[in-house]
């Protein structure tokens, strides 16, 4: 095979796996894994503040049940007190009003942890909630992934199967033709090698003049095309 033929070749191998390339990433269920990532982050940085939420209000409710077992054993002390020996009339009103002050700090707190234990009862909700979700979220991740590769079986084999061939043929060219081939596939999206129908270029289509096809006509077997200044093979082979 000539090094001709091996750019021709080259090439069509090239596009082939743009279009694979191209199959593979328009597949409908990588926009859906996309989507279902991009619902994962979201649903985790909820989860993330509801947990904090969460714990925040287990901590109030902990605290504030301690105040409560607190002024109750205060209040049992108070009443011993009081209730041991004989007390002045000063002292059994003193002892009454901390029993006062102890009742209403009792009964603030008891207030508090209703509001405060519903609050907790939404916050567990939605955190199960929220774990649900992402539950689910995974499973379908999983399933929506299984079915891609399925799908993309076919697709990926071909693939690779073109890239051992590709990576043949890139062997069988000069490193000068080959990072020309490179730079003009870059460039061109691909279209990188034209071949010389009579004296018309295969791809821009500009008719040659008489002096320039008799150059190349006579000059080597791979140039370039003095329009698009894409690869042109002059040689009859390229052409079969």
């Amino acid at each position: 095979m000539t090094e001709a033929t091996a750019l021709t070749r080259l090439q069509e191998l090239d596009l082939e796996l743009l279009r694979h390339a191209s199959k593979l990433a328009a597949m409908p269920q990588r926009r859906r894994l996309k989507t279902i990532e991009l619902a994962k982050r979201k649903v985790a940085s909820e989860l993330l503040g509801i947990v904090g939420q969460r714990k925040d209000a287990e901590l109030e409710i902990a605290d504030t049940e301690e105040r409560l077992a607190h002024y109750h054993e205060k209040t049992a002390e108070v009443q011993a007190t009081a209730e041991a020996g004989e007390r002045t009339h000063r002292e059994l009103r003193d002892f009454e009003q901390q029993l006062t002050s102890l009742a209403k700090h009792i009964e603030k707190a008891e207030f508090a942890l209703g509001p405060l234990r519903e609050r907790l009862e939404r916050l567990e909700r939605a955190e199960r909630n929220a774990r649900r979700t992402e539950g689910s979220l995974d499973d379908e991740l999983a399933s929506t992934q299984e079915s891609l590769d399925r799908d993309s079986a076919d697709v990926r084999a071909r693939i690779v199967e073109l890239s051992r061939e590709r990576e043949r043929l890139a062997g069988q060219v000069s490193a000068e033709h080959l990072a020309a081939y490179e730079a003009a596939r870059k460039r061109f999206k691909g279209l990188a090698v034209e071949r010389l129908n009579g004296n018309v270029p295969s791809v821009c289509r500009v008719k040659l003049q008489p002096s320039q096809f008799h150059d190349l006509a006579h000059g080597d077997e791979i140039t370039e095309c003095p329009y698009c200044h894409r690869m042109l093979i002059t040689s009859e082979e390229a052409e079969q």
